[in-house]
């Protein structure tokens, strides 16, 4: 019988948020053959509801071990938000331009956009600790090695090789957090509760990161890129130390490939070998996280240009962190909340008012309009992106959940460096009111997407969800 922490209740499931019988028991077996605990699971995590409106937020993070991974997991994936801006002031320090201060910068997203799925299907095949361990001393040394070359003046070509090394080794602790919950919560009210948690320290990374890498770097160049390397390896090792919530190894076996839809393909012969998606959604969902992307680092962009165009620049950052407060606040009110909605179409609407909001940027007459609209957009953003890491969680339950969601963080990073390099154009000879005019495009286009592609986001359940994720 699963123990429930005091204060804790087995919650009831939604009707139409499904089980995944059949996975439990061998993701047992399979910890067990590997000689570790696995991390129990826990049906439910709720709080009386009576109580205070935070109450499903305190009961999971008195689930034991889990308030350990989460702060750990915050603090080691604060560089996520600070290496890009980091890389830009040092080499911009170093060589006085901009220009390759932004093609070093963007090696190193690229960097990580390829490798990060790949190191997260590692954690998934050997275990988060196995691969977080060399994973961080690779990159605390790459670290060092970028910054000695920015100081000496090295060459470009040797910037953008160590920047991008620097960079793909990064380790994406986020999807492995997320990974960490799906293992511990089988109630999907409950997980989803744990990833509005997650989407609101994010929005806290995003606001706090940027601004105390640039005071840094603004006073010594270097300490920005060396700050991630003290936060990342001080946060990934602790990380890596809570082996009792990792989840349970489960060694790729091959399987009958699946059709896109996650269905067996009728009248067609059936093959072996190793699927390349870890989720039939993602087909969707990894072009529209890509056009996201873009949008945001536009609406970034655009952000700053508008400031400085009335006079304010130092005001972009604050209109940013609005956006960023308003995302937050939307989070933790969907989080808060139990859905009988299905979680594609909530996916859809949430995506459909996100660039509703955005559609109305380009029209703003001053900086405090633009406040006020970035404040009530921003509600919708994370209750979105709560939304489509659930459906891809949903998709992968059986394995290659860290995977799966790292191709998502890794679709966005890919979309930050395509549109800030388009928008920043756009911006130069148009002006910002374009910039937003392009992002709110990108995010029109990610609805597209999303609707032509919407069959394929129906959370795939039981058998079918294994049988894909393990092909």
């Amino acid at each position: 019988m699963t123990h429930v922490p005091a204060g804790l209740d087995a919650g009831q499931l939604e009707p139409d948020e499904p089980t995944n019988p059949g996975n439990d028991s061998a993701a047992n077996d399979s910890a067990a053959s590997d000689g570790r605990r696995s991390a129990a699971r826990y049906p439910a995590a709720r709080y009386p509801a009576a109580k205070y409106p935070g109450a499903k937020y305190v009961a999971l993070l008195r689930t034991p071990g889990a308030a350990r991974f989460c702060v750990s997991g915050m603090i080691g994936r604060a560089p996520m938000s600070m290496f890009g801006l980091g890389t830009v002031l040092l080499v911009a320090a170093s060589t006085g331009r901009y220009a390759l201060a932004g093609l070093v910068s963007g090696a190193g997203s690229i960097g990580y956009a390829v490798c990060a799925p790949q190191i997260a299907r590692l954690a998934d095949r050997f275990g988060q600790h196995r691969v977080l361990r060399p994973l961080i001393a690779f990159f605390a040394v790459a670290c060092v090695v970028f910054v000695s070359c920015a100081e000496l003046k090295a060459p470009l070509w040797l910037l953008m090789i160590t920047g991008c090394l620097a960079g793909s080794s990064m380790p994406s602790l986020g999807s492995m957090v997320r990974a960490r919950w799906s293992a511990l919560l089988t109630d999907p009210a409950a997980l989803q509760s744990a990833f509005a948690l997650e989407s609101v320290v994010d929005e806290m990374v995003f606001v706090i990161g940027p601004a105390l890498v640039t005071v840094l770097a603004t006073a010594l160049p270097p300490a920005g890129v060396l700050l991630c390397a003290v936060l990342a390896v001080t946060g990934t090792l602790f990380f890596a130390a809570q082996r009792q919530t990792e989840p349970p190894i489960r060694p790729h076996e091959p399987r009958q490939v699946l059709a896109a839809d996650g269905a067996e393909g009728a009248g067609r012969p059936g093959r072996t070998g190793l699927s390349r998606l870890p989720a039939p959604g993602l087909l969707t969902m990894a072009p529209l996280y890509l056009f996201l992307g873009a949008m945001f680092a536009s609406i970034d962009l655009s952000t700053v240009d508008f400031a400085q165009r009335h006079g304010h620049k130092p005001l972009a950052g604050l209109i940013l962190g609005t956006y960023a407060f308003g995302s937050g606040v939307g989070g933790l009110w969907y989080g808060s909340r139990s859905w009988r909605a299905p979680l594609e179409r909530r996916f859809a609407l949430t995506l459909i008012l996100t660039v509703a909001g955005v559609a109305t940027f380009w029209t703003q007459p001053s900086l405090l309009s633009l406040d006020g609209g970035v404040l009530i957009a921003g509600l919708t953003i994370a209750p979105t992106l709560i939304a489509g890491y659930a459906l891809i969680e949903r998709q992968t339950r059986g394995t290659r959940q860290t995977e799966a969601m790292t191709w998502l963080s890794s679709a966005i990073s890919i979309g930050v460096a395509v549109g800030s390099a388009i928008c920043g154009r756009i911006i130069d000879t148009v002006g910002p009111r374009w910039g937003y005019g392009f992002a709110a495009t990108c995010g029109a286009i990610a609805i597209l997407i999303c609707l032509l592609g919407l069959r394929r986001l129906h959370a795939t359940t039981g058998a079918k969800a294994a049988q894909w994720a393990n092909a």
